[in-house]
């Protein structure tokens, strides 16, 4: 156990994970002992009968706020000296593959799920040590913010993918979007596999993936493109403009 990642997810909704915990990637690296991934419910660390971990926001607002002290103790049942703590919200650094980089260094990584308006900004504050989001755009909760991040760092945890090298052939590891990728048949719908695929120059397949990569990032992923431009060959950013051009047609 010492060896593997450990993941802790503090949640309202602890049965949401069984699937990542019984399918899948994620499952198997559970069982070759790769990482490890418990639920904490919340709720175990409120006290009084009702177990209430939420009250009304000072100020006024819609919604309700996860209670500090609540949060504050399952923290602390849970967290080591090694733990990192991320908290899942709208308002966090926006996840990316060098983020997930940097939590994979991390021993025990403990997820904090929001659930109705949030935490208690003094929560964050004083136990959180990265704020994470997934995009611009808000979800019930942290739950599924947390298996992404939690499958996304996984498959840098060595092992954990079958082959070694999956991950470093991935979407973003270079900055770009993958290349179109294709199986048998070779004709499908009368689409057919590209011709270079099928010649056996290696050389000529790596070209042409590039070109692809950069092709349908420029299409899909500008911002990617232009963060990337200065790496760009000259003919590799005449062709980028070519595609903008011909796109704005």
């Amino acid at each position: 156990m010492s060896s593997a990642k450990r993941f802790s997810v503090i949640t309202l909704f602890p049965e949401m994970f069984a699937s990542l915990q019984q399918e899948g990637v994620i499952a198997r690296a559970i069982a070759k002992k790769l990482i490890h991934l418990e639920t904490v419910f919340l709720r175990d660390f409120s006290e009084g009968e009702r177990r209430s971990v939420d009250e009304h926001p000072v100020g006024g607002g819609d919604g309700m706020v996860l209670r500090p002290e609540v949060v504050e103790r399952a923290i602390l049942a849970t967290q080591t000296e090694e733990s990192f703590v991320v908290c899942l919200t709208p308002s966090g650094k926006v996840f990316n593959n060098e983020m997930a980089k940097m939590l994979v260094q991390k021993s025990h990584l403990i997820f904090l799920c929001g659930r109705y308006a949030g935490f208690d900004e003094r929560t964050v504050q004083k136990y959180t040590d990265i704020e994470v989001s997934l995009g611009d755009f808000v979800l019930s909760g942290g739950e599924l913010p947390s298996m992404c991040v939690i499958d996304t760092v996984s498959r840098f945890v060595p092992g954990v993918l079958g082959n070694a090298l999956s991950a470093q052939a991935d979407s973003f590891e270079d900055g770009l979007l993958e290349a179109p990728t294709y199986t048998k048949p070779l004709d499908y719908h009368g689409i057919s596999v590209p011709e270079i695929l099928l010649s056996g120059d290696h050389g000529k397949i790596s070209v042409w993936r590039r070109r692809s990569q950069i092709k349908k990032t420029a299409l899909n992923r500008p911002d990617l493109i232009l963060r990337l431009w200065d790496e760009l060959s000259k003919s590799e950013r005449a062709f980028v403009e070519k595609i903008w051009k011909h796109n704005d047609n």
